[in-house]
């Protein structure tokens, strides 16, 4: 089981397939997601990756949670979220993933907090059909009807569907599929709306209910730092010398 990870919400968009196909997307970004903590059996009871993305100024972060970037050797992140996975899909700490993490074709599960409605009445919380327009109904159109019983058992049960806070609740879309992936820009597009507003941030693991591709990167597709490469690249390469005549120019 590999780690998730969390990603922007930016909006949605569309693509065209070869045959002309108009596929709408949700856009996801990925903002410098990298491995906070590690979470093992012998330590902890169970086994998880912390994964941080985004960045936030160190004087909003508690003393706490600054102990924790420190030992791991990264930047405050704006959003810290754990996942579950085995042994064999550990990350080192301070790794930073990849866009292509997931591939496109496969399935995944979205989760997010969904977009709050405030106080809705039934019809459209519930999608009821109202009372009667006709004559003998009076101003009550759009109301529940009646909610309880007679002398027993004489209340309302729990969880009747009735009119209240609509929205801004945990919600996880299951089986949506990955069009297309964008790795150097850190962009997962989506077939279809995900649960979330704009500028929120999703969870996006491999889906539970459908079989995966054998190609998935495991344990996990790492970003390798620009940095990293070219300081391998200048202590690989041999040191240039300068021209005979050069050096003596030089001595004169």
């Amino acid at each position: 089981m590999r780690t998730g990870l969390v990603a922007k919400k930016l909006g949605m968009s569309r693509v065209f397939t070869d045959k002309g196909e108009n596929v709408p997307v949700t856009v996801l970004q990925l903002e410098n997601a990298q491995v906070v903590g590690q979470r093992t059996e012998e330590k902890d009871g169970y086994t998880a990756l912390q994964i941080g993305v985004g960045s936030v100024k160190p004087k909003k972060v508690n003393k706490a949670q600054k102990t924790v970037y420190a030992k791991a050797g990264v930047p405050a992140k704006a959003k810290v979220v754990e996942f579950r996975v085995t042994k064999d899909a550990l990350v080192n700490v301070g790794a930073e993933l990849s866009a292509a993490h997931f591939v496109a074709g496969q399935t995944v599960d979205v989760t997010g907090i969904s977009i709050g409605r405030g106080f809705q009445g039934v019809m459209k919380r519930h999608n009821f059909a109202g009372l009667e327009a006709s004559h003998g109904v009076s101003i009550s159109h759009r109301s529940h009807g009646s909610t309880g019983q007679r002398q027993d058992p004489g209340r309302v049960f729990k969880n009747k569907k009735m009119a209240g806070h609509m929205g801004d609740v945990r919600v996880t879309t299951q089986n949506l599929k990955v069009v297309q992936i964008d790795a150097e820009q850190g962009l997962i597009l989506i077939k279809g709306n995900v649960p979330g507003a704009e500028n929120s941030y999703v969870l996006v693991r491999d889906a539970v209910k459908k079989a995966q591709p054998k190609d998935l990167p495991f344990p996990a597709a790492l970003k390798a730092s620009a940095k990293k490469e070219e300081a391998k690249a200048a202590d690989a390469a041999p040191q240039a010398q300068a021209p005979a005549g050069d050096a003596e120019a030089k001595k004169e």
